[in-house]
């Protein structure tokens, strides 16, 4: 239904000479989807108020809802073209007016779980790239267009813009700090099993498939209750990130799933210094995939009792102090982690088997996440026992993973059967921790039943890559002529 929408909004602002990429895209599209969101609550609050025979107070000034700005109407619901503005007029109501109240809300919220603090941190962090008021407009009409009031609309919108988000990691060479694949997400959480009433974190958000795969799996269950539904929508789901654009990108991502106020904070996680998390402060549930490969500041290292510049090893450290006792975590990480012989490998690794219960290594392919050169594996733990056992389960889909071929939930159906007993199988096996190395604690995966190590392509899914890629070339090729 809203697909076509969707496509025709990139085409427009493919043409605008602010938006270069499929980040902008998506970012531009956030904050209008963003601004019709709202307009859908506030007229739903409305209503409901009104059948209550209350009175609703508006969010925000007349003059700046949706119906008074972008889209005023004739009385048979029509654009009211006369009312409407456009061109230069729209651009600098939208640069001048719109985004400086809008941004204001940051001052005038009553505390940060509010959604006017939401819309403040929002407009604070983004800006109009959209040069052409025209263009705008265009864009304006089609969104429009969208509806969000019923939960078909918003599941629909919801996995549009998952796939947007896709697209945008596609896009990048950074595409696993946007994009963890939803497989392996759901995966993680089949084995983790969150409750309601547990409260669930990622410090490390980017566009909280995390936490709205959370949300899914948890609203999913049969015979939820009115304050089981409160709970999950004002205290279950909990994130930083410290990028502006993905966190905008977070908060829409959560907004569509259907959390209306989301928990997610605009923060550097590792400028926290770990020494004082409280226990107040402390999660039961850790699922995240933090960015490696980063070189965190000296400053930023100070917070962290194992000192190191690789960002996903703070992030770890960070993680374990913030779950309570008994609380349980899947983590993504790269693979080097288990077999680095550097100081702070080793130390981490002691610490994880030491104070936590790491009962599961999930090993996964290469080409798991698109446009990330390293392989990767999912850390599952308990914090507060000691590890006696490691079992470890080596992913093989039975095909090279790319762009056109991605991990699916099926692949990972017999790593979800046989973890709940840790069975053995050409796949799985178990390691004692008495027979790991106490010098090293080296935690590689090293598979005794000769299991597969390396898929070899055919020479027909190389061709058909190549072809794939040919395409998009002759497509980018075709749109660089177009501007010429």
């Amino acid at each position: 239904m809203f697909e076509q929408s969707f496509k025709n909004i990139d085409d427009i602002l493919h043409k605008d000479a602010g938006c270069t990429s499929e980040l902008d895209y998506t970012e531009q599209s956030s904050w209008l989807l963003f601004l019709k969101y709202l307009d859908a609550l506030e007229q739903d609050k409305a209503a409901e108020a009104e059948l209550e025979g209350k009175a609703y107070s508006f969010i925000l000034a007349e003059v700046f809802r949706w119906d008074n700005w972008a889209a005023p109407k004739t009385p048979d619901g029509r654009l009211d073209h006369n009312a409407a503005m456009t061109g230069d007029d729209l651009r600098d109501f939208v640069n001048g007016s719109l985004f400086p109240y809008l941004a204001g809300f940051k001052q005038r919220a009553s505390g940060p779980n509010t959604i006017e603090y939401k819309i403040g941190e929002v407009f604070s962090e983004i800006k109009n790239k959209i040069q052409s008021g025209y263009n705008l407009r265009d864009v304006i009409d089609l969104v429009d267009e969208l509806r969000f009031r019923s939960q078909t609309e918003k599941h629909e919108l919801s996995h549009l813009y998952e796939a947007k988000i896709k697209n945008m990691g596609n896009a990048g060479r950074n595409g696993g700090e946007y994009y963890t694949p939803r497989p392996l997400i759901r995966a993680m959480l089949q084995v983790v099993a969150p409750r309601i009433g547990e409260r669930i974190y990622d410090g490390a958000c980017g566009s909280a498939g995390f936490l709205c795969e959370a949300f899914d799996y948890l609203s999913s269950k049969p015979g939820l209750t009115t304050a089981d539904l409160h709970t999950l929508q004002t205290r279950t789901f909990y994130g930083k990130e410290k990028k502006s654009l993905a966190y905008v990108i977070a908060i829409m991502n959560m907004i569509l799933h259907g959390i209306e106020a989301p928990n997610v904070v605009h923060a550097n996680t590792l400028a926290e210094n770990i020494a004082d998390i409280q226990d107040k402060d402390r999660y039961d549930v850790v699922l995240a995939n933090p960015p490696f490969g980063g070189k965190e500041r000296r400053e930023v290292q100070q917070n962290f009792p194992v000192k190191t510049g690789e960002t996903a090893f703070l992030f770890l450290q960070h993680f374990i102090k913030s779950l309570r006792a008994g609380g349980r975590a899947a983590i993504v990480i790269k693979n080097t982690f288990l077999s680095n012989t550097d100081n702070a490998s080793v130390s981490l690794r002691r610490q994880l088997l030491e104070g936590c219960n790491l009962h599961t290594v999930l090993d996964c392919p290469g080409g798991t996440f698109q446009g990330a050169g390293v392989k990767t594996v999912v850390l599952f733990f308990e914090k507060g026992a000691p590890t006696r056992r490691v079992w470890y389960y080596q992913l093989d889909p039975g095909r090279s993973l790319g762009k056109t071929t991605p991990l699916n939930d099926d692949d990972l159906a017999e790593f979800i059967a046989l973890q709940k007993t840790f069975a053995d199988s050409t796949k799985s096996w178990s390691v004692d921790v008495a027979d790991i190395d106490a010098g090293t604690y080296e935690l590689s995966v090293k598979n005794p039943n000769g299991g597969t190590v390396v898929t070899l392509r055919t020479p027909k899914d190389i061709l058909d890559e190549i072809a794939v890629l040919d395409a998009e070339s002759a497509g980018a090729l075709e749109t660089i002529r177009g501007l010429l």
